[in-house]
């Protein structure tokens, strides 16, 4: 762990502040510095107003369970779609193409399942988390290793969702990070910690819907902006061509992170345990009104779930395309290119150098493209093509050269710049004051998922950790202690986020975290639910197996995060089976 927080990048972050706060506030016109900073006070104060009137645990943590099917299902996808989703997904989409999408095959088969199996039977029981379920079908333990899974991977992974915002503020300004993490942290931490549920679901809503009409706003833009006579079909070709519109792989292996089989089987796996046993999720829709509310808005995600990211991923596509008809940078990450451009002058002068004739050549070539398709000469339009992919794969040759270089040098610690790409689009190629709509939209959207997080995180730390023993607690202490484990979540999450720097791509590093526990967890509930002679002592002792191995599995590198999900859930399952065939007492409530 003590790689994770090298001097030598603080000390580069507080040497490059000062350049890139006066190159920075250029380009942050005053409109888009009142549009960002409007945009959050009002959502704060909207918050704040919302989630006033707090009695207790029911109305804190579970929002008195009045939310119509809309916001059940608003607030779902925002929990879901973090700042990483709007970050980093373009960016996955500008390095790798569209084939991440893939991840999210398996989601409607997963809503499916939910809303037969899970609702019915927490909306009966009337929990406050999932994981009561657990101690009224096996014993306490069981609940608290289950629970214990869940806040440890949730509370790391909202770690990374505060830092993924904290990245944007940090470039604005040239602020170190690690205040830039408080700073991002703190500010959601006022209505969450002040409103509870009420307040998240009813921000969530707002939040969501500024961010769909922003990004909708964001691609229409980036087809706006290219080049006089090159339209959207010039633009896919390009990218297509390029390899950035591979949305269907279907080649099988077990080490591609993005393939058909792997986002049908992997994903199903991975949504079912996120949506059926997270907290997070679960806690958006045990709140509606009655079981038709929770299923309608659970449904409805999972049809409206894919077109949303492939949306996502194509405006990722097309900023690749918008970058092969205008000057790209070298490296998007602009603090550690800087930092590298100090330290090491003739070398980058000389990269930027050949970089530019290539850039040169290649913008020529796409537009020779984009002319011939018009004119129909097939012979010439297949030479140009594989003109224009020879020089592209020259440029990422170098690219990649200036990545590794920076990372060996530590200049960042980020893996690769793949996390600023849609950034530094956002900030050097739109116009006044959508700047600043687009930067306070990817706050936005870190703060639904990190407050329903928190409130997930407190609802389960307290109702099935300190409460477990039944302690007898009045409905203000309920609120008072409701409060404190947010507050104490918050700074957990904060600390995390000085931590989530080296990741990489943060939305694979969210989905890998999620991967090594969410398949432990959905293998005790397929257990509970469909197991029905299990033991408490063999479900118990079945997940600490399966999550050591899992664990193993993953440190081996010996396949996909994606399959750690089917088969953590499996394992359990099959591993309770041979011991399942004695009765188990009377007493034992299966439901």
């Amino acid at each position: 762990m003590a790689q994770l927080v090298r001097s030598s990048f603080a000390g580069t972050i507080a040497a490059d502040s000062f350049v890139l706060l006066v190159h920075l506030s250029l380009e942050m016109s005053t409109p888009d510095w009142i549009v960002l900073l409007v945009t959050l006070a009002s959502m704060i104060a909207y918050g704040m107003y919302k989630g006033r009137g707090q009695s207790g645990a029911q109305s804190y943590l579970l929002a008195d369970r009045q939310m119509p099917w809309y916001v059940v299902l608003l607030g779902i996808m925002a929990t879901q779609a973090s700042a990483i989703t709007f970050l980093s997904a373009p960016g996955q989409a500008y390095t790798d193409g569209m084939r991440f999408v893939q991840y999210y095959f398996g989601l409607p088969i997963a809503m499916v399942v939910i809303c037969v199996t899970f609702i019915p039977i927490f909306r009966r029981l009337n929990v406050y988390t999932a994981y009561e379920y657990l101690e009224q079908r096996f014993d306490r333990k069981t609940r608290l290793l289950t629970s214990l899974l869940f806040l440890l991977s949730r509370g790391l992974s909202t770690g990374i969702s505060i830092y993924a915002p904290a990245i944007i503020l940090s470039s604005i300004l040239g602020w170190n990070i690690y205040l830039t993490n408080v700073l991002m942290g703190g500010l959601l931490i006022i209505y969450t910690y002040t409103g509870g549920a009420k307040a998240v679901a009813h921000t969530q809503k707002l939040q969501f819907l500024i961010i769909l009409a922003s990004m909708g706003i964001a691609g229409y833009l980036v087809v706006h902006r290219l080049p006089q006579g090159v339209g959207l079909n010039d633009a896919l070709y390009i990218a297509g061509k390029s390899g950035k519109l591979n949305v269907i792989t279907t080649k099988f292996d077990w080490k591609d992170k993005y393939n058909i089989w792997s986002g049908l089987i992997g994903g199903f796996f991975l949504a079912l345990s996120y949506f059926g046993t997270d907290q997070s999720q679960v806690g958006r829709y045990i709140n509606g009104k009655d079981e038709n509310e929770s299923r309608k808005g659970l449904l409805l995600n999972g049809l409206v779930k894919i077109p949303m990211q492939f949306m996502i991923l194509l405006i990722g596509a097309l900023v690749f395309a918008f970058y092969s008809f205008h000057p790209a940078p070298l490296y998007f990450n602009s603090a550690a290119y800087s930092t590298l451009k100090e330290q090491e002058p003739q070398a980058v002068a000389q990269m930027e150098g050949r970089y530019s004739q290539l850039h040169q050549t290649y913008e020529k070539q796409v537009l020779q493209v984009s002319q011939l398709r018009q004119g129909g000469d097939e012979p010439r339009l297949n030479t140009s093509v594989q003109s224009f992919l020879q020089t592209q794969h020259q440029m990422q040759l170098l690219r990649d050269s200036v990545s590794l270089h920076i990372s060996a040098q530590h200049y960042s610690p980020d893996k690769n710049d793949t996390n600023y790409v849609f950034l530094y689009f956002v900030k050097n190629a739109l116009p006044k004051g959508i700047v600043g709509l687009l930067f306070a939209v990817i706050i936005l959207a870190s703060w639904g998922s990190i407050s329903a997080a928190l409130n997930s995180l407190a609802a389960s730390s307290l109702m099935d950790v300190q409460r477990m023993g039944k302690t007898i607690m009045t409905a203000k202490q309920e609120l008072a202690y409701g409060r404190l484990h947010t507050l104490v979540w918050g700074i957990f999450c904060i600390g995390v986020a000085m931590f989530a720097a080296r990741l990489g791509s943060l939305i694979e590093a969210v989905n890998i975290l999620g991967s090594l526990f969410y398949g432990t967890i959905l293998g005790i509930f397929l257990v509970a639910f469909y197991v029905k002679r299990a033991s408490a002592n063999t479900v118990f002792a079945a997940a600490v197996i399966t999550e050591l191995g899992v664990v193993v599995i993953y440190w081996c590198d010996i396949v996909s995060f994606l399959w750690l999900n089917v088969i953590g859930a499996l394992a359990v399952v099959l591993i309770c089976l041979p011991f399942s065939f004695k009765k188990l007492p009377p007493t034992v409530d299966m439901h």
